[in-house]
């Protein structure tokens, strides 16, 4: 297990109803459809075409309307029917600006909708994109869930959509069927956490099925006289919501039952007060199941008969890790790299080290210029392995373990953080103009 633990966006918005259309199934097949995903940082990320226009959205267990939140340069997308409003979620900061716009055209595959609402928020601080590594116009979820039965295949990394008018989920003796309670239009189901290893006692807990959070598990402090925050933690930015930055203390427990499977020693988030006050308006709601737990299985979801069914995985033993250097890792938009075209590598002088040979040095006049991924560091947290060797925020990173950073995906650097405690890592960066290198082993605070 090697997926970084970084990003959250799971938001609480205001209870708007409104009349909207549903997704119908077209092409050959109206019974299923299957559609490709990508998984990014145990997110779920599809193709949505608004208005004919083709776009990237994380599929969002966790969020009860479809919201926009990135447009580049080079996009265009015509809005209908549009009104102000405000939104608010996860975070500490206040409510945020928003348009409402009525009776778009959305399709995902051959599901079609004509009638569907869209939320834009207006404030470009809140960026998915760059914390993901690939550009993310916005999240979707109960919009398209409430009108399919849908199986997540995590390892397959594919979607089956089910016509809920003429299939019916099958009952499955190797697997786990839970029943699904709903507030404000998202699910919930019911589990067992044992939280310290003093007593062997389970705690039963409300938790939402969030896909759209990285995290395994997130707990909130308060909501049972037991859950408060282990003795061994450290305090961690756990993401970005709607309203701010969401902060929390990160641990583990010894284990959460989820009917009978088992899963051992997940890492955990456990939430202050500040940053959930809307999650918590749910009074019953203890916190959430997010992809690094529901990625070890294939998961059904039947909204219209309020069913949810596991099936376990090989990777339901792999072990919990997080994000042990304490960097903070961001996409900093693409940068110009000069590269020689038969691909010889360009030393620091501008010289092709494949043609040297004794005291003849051979210039290469001819290079390929290609844009690259540009990755920068947007925090340190505090006593980190990164921090104690003196990585600072807004360091640009240029190599990591001699390979230079453009040759790697964000999901691959988050995952190198978040593997193996002990691990060597050595990283260049670019500070004030100058090159400065550090090394530091990845270390397991909890």
């Amino acid at each position: 297990m090697k997926k970084g633990i970084l990003f959250i966006i799971s938001f609480i918005f205001f209870n708007i109803l409104s009349a909207q259309g549903k997704f119908q199934f077209y092409g050959k097949n109206d019974v299923r459809q299957k559609l490709k995903f990508k998984l990014i940082n145990n997110l779920i990320v599809i193709p949505l075409e608004i208005n004919g226009k083709e776009l990237s959205f994380i599929l969002d267990t966790g969020v009860n309307k479809t919201i926009l939140f990135n447009l580049t340069k080079t996009d265009s997308l015509a809005l209908k029917n549009i009104k102000k409003i405000q939104l608010t979620g996860l975070g500490s900061g206040q409510p945020v600006d928003a348009l409402l716009s009525k009776n778009n055209r959305f399709k995902v595959n051959n599901l079609i909708n004509n009638n569907e609402d869209l939320y834009v928020i207006l404030d470009d601080t809140f960026n998915m994109s760059h914390r993901m590594g690939i550009t993310i116009h916005g999240i979707i979820g109960f919009d398209l869930l409430n009108d399919v039965i849908i199986k997540i295949d995590y390892r397959n990394k594919e979607l089956t959509f089910y016509n809920p008018q003429k299939y019916k989920l099958k009952k499955c003796r190797k697997c786990e069927e839970f029943d699904l309670e709903f507030y404000r239009r998202k699910p919930y189901i019911e589990a067992y956490a044992q939280l310290d290893t003093v007593s062997n006692e389970k705690i039963k807990t409300k938790l939402l099925i969030d896909s759209g959070g990285s995290d395994a598990l997130w707990l909130f402090e308060g909501t049972h006289k037991v859950i408060k925050t282990p003795k061994k933690h450290f305090k961690d930015i756990l993401g970005m919501g709607i309203s701010g930055t969401v902060y929390g203390n990160r641990s583990k427990i010894p284990e959460i039952k989820l009917g009978k499977y088992t899963i051992e020693k997940p890492t955990v988030s456990f939430l202050d007060t500040l940053a959930t006050v809307n999650a918590r308006k749910f009074k019953t709601r203890n916190g959430s199941i997010g992809g690094n737990i529901l990625k070890r299985f294939k998961v059904w979801l039947d909204y219209s008969n309020r069913k949810a069914i596991f099936k376990k995985t090989g990777s339901l033993k792999e072990g919990f890790y997080y994000n042990m250097s304490g960097l903070i890792v961001v996409y900093d938009g693409q940068k110009l790299v000069r590269e020689v075209k038969d691909g010889a590598e360009i030393d620091s002088y501008g010289l092709s080290t494949e043609n040297r040979t004794n005291n003849f040095i051979s210039f290469i006049t001819s290079y390929l210029y290609s844009f690259k991924p540009s990755f920068k560091v947007e925090d340190v947290i505090l006593n980190s392995p990164g921090f104690k060797v003196g990585i600072e925020k807004g360091d640009i990173i240029k190599r990591i373990n001699g390979k230079p950073s453009h040759d790697y995906t964000l999901d691959e650097i988050n995952g190198m953080f978040s593997y193996k405690p002990g691990k060597n890592i050595s990283i260049e960066v670019v500070r004030d103009g100058m090159i400065r290198k550090f090394k530091f082993k990845l270390e397991q605070r909890i």
